[in-house]
């Protein structure tokens, strides 16, 4: 097993949804399960082939990190794989293969959504959960989204209605809101999002007490709509030649509030007490805290953000529900057919599961979307980008208030919010993408003119 946590340390940091970029991983395995193969079981005795799940701590991070990195093994003499897509061979003889790039993978992994079923290993089960009416693929060619950074997705294409799965690199206690939220939309007849087809959902030791086990999801699948284009290129394409978006922003802020309308009607909401608000303001130092130490050009803000947050505590607050969590132009696509679809309820990656579950404020999902205007703008850089942002901003905002429903948006409170996302983002950024670390603190700025 030490050649095996060797070649998944060499590969590792290679990968978009590796935490840590630039730090090497201190691996332990946690745990494993296996997909059946076609002959029902682990291996497939007339190739050698097996499929094994490896649950792997990353005891480098701290808190420590928990991935999911499916392997299909394979004899070394019958791979052939692009070579990005091999993790290596810790046993003469013997490839791994990251599963998603592999046939055999993806079809075991689309059989246990859409039929169902439990796989096995020490101490941890996979457990397929149909969910809809089914019409899925039941046999499907696959390929994997490049670009993504969390997660993998696999878009599956054959006999039955395509499909799109979302395979959670990083795993975390409870139910992944991505899941939950979409399902409870589906059902409750919202036309902004796609339908659910199915997920998994695992058990596996606790990483945090090392005794026991815990529950979480491992990976989710949805109605996946040809034609589509995510929201984030139309923008930018739109802000690139400078063409007026401000139908598209009202039409997306219609659908936001709606989203919102019928989440709380979904689940429950509350007025939010005075230790709301203590904890939110918790909440934003703790991450100001954070981006000074990641990006410390930020330090002499402090006294200026925190004025902006005091402001935010002590105006009124609508009632807290679920929301989105983590909205911007890329969790949203456009279907000729049905306008805009908002995907990808996981909520901030960086935030811990339990945290993204709690109700919160729906002027945060605004919030977010404001801030991938400025992005849009920034990254296009067309003419007049900046106004092109504002346009933008204010149909979106406009139409969000006007939308039968929908809460109120205080100036002081959401210029608070927005300022928290630009905080978010520059350590985002300051750990993954430094060259774009310029647009979050034009908007931090921004926020504290």
């Amino acid at each position: 097993m030490d050649s095996t946590l060797a070649c998944l340390a060499a590969w590792m940091p290679r990968q978009r949804w590796y935490a840590a970029k630039g730090r090497p991983p201190s691996l332990r395995l946690l745990a494993w399960w296996d997909l059946s193969a076609e002959s029902g079981g682990a291996e497939d005795a007339d190739t050698g082939t097996r499929i094994r799940t490896f649950l792997v701590a990353d005891e480098g991070a701290l808190p420590a990190v928990l991935y999911q990195i499916p392997v299909v093994e394979r004899a070394t003499e019958d791979v052939d794989a692009d070579p990005d897509h091999v993790i290596g061979s810790p046993v003469p003889g013997t490839t791994f293969i990251d599963g998603p790039f592999d046939p055999a993978y993806a079809q075991a992994l689309l059989r246990l959504i859409t039929v169902g079923g439990t796989a096995h290993g020490p101490q941890t089960t996979a457990i397929g959960r149909v969910a809809g009416s089914g019409g899925a693929p039941s046999r499907a060619t696959s390929r994997v989204i490049s670009g993504e950074q969390s997660n993998t997705s696999l878009i599956f294409e054959g006999d039955g209605a395509p499909v799109i799965c979302k395979v959670y690199r990083q795993l975390h206690a409870g139910l992944n809101p991505d899941i939950e939220l979409q399902e409870a939309l589906a059902g409750a007849g919202s036309p902004h999002v796609p339908r659910p087809v199915g997920s998994i959902e695992g058990t596996w030791p606790d990483l945090a007490t090392a005794h026991g086990t815990v529950h979480g999801s491992l990976a989710s699948a949805q109605e996946f709509l040809p034609g589509v284009e995510d929201a984030w290129r139309v923008a930018l394409q739109a802000a690139a030649k400078g063409d007026d978006f401000r139908d598209a922003a009202r039409a997306l802020g219609t659908a936001t509030a709606e989203v919102h309308v019928a989440l709380a009607e979904c689940f429950p909401t509350r007025t939010a007490t005075d230790a709301d608000r203590a904890a939110t303001a918790a909440t934003w130092e703790r991450r100001f805290a954070i981006a000074m130490a990641e990006v410390p050009e930020i330090a002499g803000q402090r006294g200026a953000a925190a004025a902006v947050y005091r402001r935010a505590l002590e105006v009124p607050w609508p009632p807290l529900q679920r929301i989105h969590g983590d909205y911007h132009l890329g969790q949203v696509l456009h279907s000729p057919d049905r306008g805009w679809l908002i995907v990808d309820f996981e909520g901030e990656p960086l935030r811990p599961m339990e945290e993204r579950a709690i109700p919160d404020l729906p002027p945060r999902d605004v919030a977010g979307m404001l801030r991938s205007f400025d992005y849009a703008s920034a990254v296009a850089g067309g003419p007049d980008a900046s106004s092109w942002a504002r346009a933008s901003q204010a149909a979106f905002a406009d139409a969000y208030v006007g939308a039968s429903g929908s809460v109120e948006l205080d100036p002081v409170l959401l210029r608070a919010l927005t300022l928290d996302k630009a905080v978010y983002e520059s350590i985002y950024e300051a750990r993954n993408r430094p060259n774009w670390l310029p647009v979050p603190l034009a908007g931090i700025d921004a926020a504290l003119a």
